[in-house]
């Protein structure tokens, strides 16, 4: 949108980059968008909108804010006015010597169920997205007592999900429930012994606890471990590791009040209420020996590779992480993930893995912040340059809990005048709640998605701009009535400074596919002028 050209300028010289900036602004925008699937249903809107996009980078802290509230006025009878909340915020920051904080917030609109549409875009029809917030922080301290290095962390986070989404299903799939809001709480500690300090060997023991409180049905979560590893390098780049220990981890909820007729009875948000009087039921319940092995690859500072392989969750388990600093602009970052998993924790979790310094994408009709988010270099240096992607956390806000499983990558680079980010992944969930009430009974099925992105900025001038964005989803689930779900949309923007004045032209084209559905195609404009304080 307008004002892109700040950004891409702070972005294209991370060397010469400020410590700190602060711009807030405000903005007007005119837009259309035209339905290509049924001729003339055009929808017209205008809209005004207000937000801040500000960052540090010095030797103690590191972070940015990217925040921006919109309210869109329909021209057309039928067509509600919407307001719309997109943003991100992470920072870490030293409050002494070894003692830091870490911080972050999100908002976002998302889907709602993986079996309904699936639009990238925010114009035009809204059906099956909902708005989410999300938020989480703790410190952590690293100290030395003799040869021990002792650790620990605490991380608490809080989701919030509007309810009313309008759904549109094939007939006869059920209901499900809608999610609400949660809170959880991580404690992790550990102390060790690092390789070639007192032996050729490391030995470190850590230990986990981790509760989560969620609204919808008196769910809960409860999980805690010990364990012990051992590291042994095997040579000057390569160490081999492995470790045991003993985990326990339950999920509970209750069962939905039930009508007259034997249905879940709903509130007006479209929400499960809940049945007082029922007993506490078991989703998932799993204890007892856990064990892994793997080998650490670090062959510089910059480049490091760990591959695992074990027993956990009652059976096989793999894991991974390849992390590759390539320059001071560009980074890329690879995760093999296998957890057991809520849609609060691992939101939450998706959030702190995201970069202090990321690239402002400059998207007008897109769900912003809820897809990739890149990386952008800084002085201070990110925590994580390269990005990541969220879009395994939205595959669908499931109320029940999940084993999830899958692989996320993101490769950023920012080079002179230029930035680009490519970000994809899989992702799959085993569902679990208790085989007993309506609206619940997923145990054992799975949902599965694949998606990419790729984000182009490039400054033109010292005034002008360019924007560009790719995405592409693809959604399945074996839910009843459930069929494979496609989107896929392209965007461009350009924007051009009169000083504080700026001005934009943005296009985009965006369709997806919802089984036995017509294909939905739109196409979309609008014209901006944002004022820069």
């Amino acid at each position: 949108m307008a004002g892109a050209l700040t950004t891409s300028a702070l972005v294209a010289s991370p060397a010469a980059a400020r410590s700190h900036y602060v711009a807030p602004y405000i903005e007007a925008t005119q837009a259309v968008a035209a339905d290509l699937s049924n001729g003339d249903d055009v929808v017209t809107y205008s809209s005004l909108a207000a937000g801040i996009d500000a960052g540090v980078s010095t030797g103690r802290t590191d972070g940015q804010i990217s925040y921006r509230y919109e309210r869109r006025f329909s021209w057309e009878d039928g067509s509600d006015d919407l307001s719309v909340h997109s943003g991100l915020a992470r920072v870490t920051t030293q409050l002494a010597p070894g003692l830091s904080l870490d911080a972050g917030a999100l908002a976002t609109r998302q889907r709602s169920d993986i079996r309904g549409a699936a639009p990238v875009n925010l114009i035009g029809t809204t059906d099956n997205l909902t708005q989410v917030y999300s938020l989480f922080a703790g410190p952590s301290v690293q100290t030395r007592a003799g040869p021990f290095d002792v650790s620990g962390a605490y991380q608490f986070g809080y989701t919030k999900v509007e309810g009313d989404a309008d759904i549109t299903l094939a007939p006869g799939s059920p209901r499900l429930d809608g999610y609400d809001s949660s809170t959880n709480h991580v404690v992790l500690a550990s102390v060790g012994v690092p390789a070639n300090r007192i032996a050729p060997f490391g030995v470190t023991v850590s230990g986990a606890y981790e509760r989560e409180d969620t609204s919808q049905l008196d769910q809960q979560y409860e999980g805690y471990y010990g364990r012990g590893d051992v590291t042994l390098p095997v040579s000057r780049t390569v160490a081999l590791r492995a470790g045991a220990g003993y985990e326990r981890i339950k999920s509970m909820q209750r069962d939905p009040l039930l009508d007259t007729s034997g249905q879940a009875v709903v509130d007006n948000n479209g929400r499960f209420v809940t049945d007082p009087n029922s007993p506490e039921r078991i989703a998932y319940d799993t204890d007892g020996l856990i064990y892994d092995a793997g080998v650490i690859w670090r062959p510089s500072p910059r480049l490091e590779l760990q591959a695992t392989a074990g027993y956990r969750y009652g059976g096989e388990t793999y894991s991974g992480a390849l992390s590759w600093r390539m320059s001071e602009v560009s980074g890329l970052q690879v995760v093999v993930y296998d957890a057991i998993e809520t849609f609060g924790r691992q939101l939450r979790d998706g959030i702190a893995g995201l970069p202090t310094s990321f690239q402002t994408q400059r998207d007008p009709f897109g769900q912003l912040f809820g897809g990739c988010v890149f990386g952008r270099p800084t002085s201070g240096g990110s925590t994580n340059p390269a990005g990541g992607c969220l879009n395994d956390v939205f595959q669908s806000i499931s109320t029940a809990s999940y084993r999830a499983r899958g692989i996320d990558g993101a490769w950023s680079i920012a080079r002179g005048r230029t930035s680009w980010g490519i970000g994809g992944g899989y992702a799959n969930r085993r569902l679990y709640a208790p085989n007993v009430a309506v609206g619940t009974q997923v145990l054992g099925l799975e949902d599965q998605s694949a998606y990419a992105q790729v984000f182009y900025s490039r400054a033109l001038s010292r005034v002008s701009a360019f924007d560009a964005n790719l995405y592409g989803n693809w959604f399945s689930s074996e839910l009843p009535g459930a069929q494979d779900v496609y989107g896929g949309g392209l965007n461009g923007t350009y924007s051009h400074n009169f000083g504080r004045l700026g001005t934009s032209l943005s296009a985009g084209l965006y369709a997806f596919d919802q089984g036995d559905f017509d294909t939905q195609v739109s196409a979309q404009a609008l014209l901006g002028a944002r004022y820069n304080f």
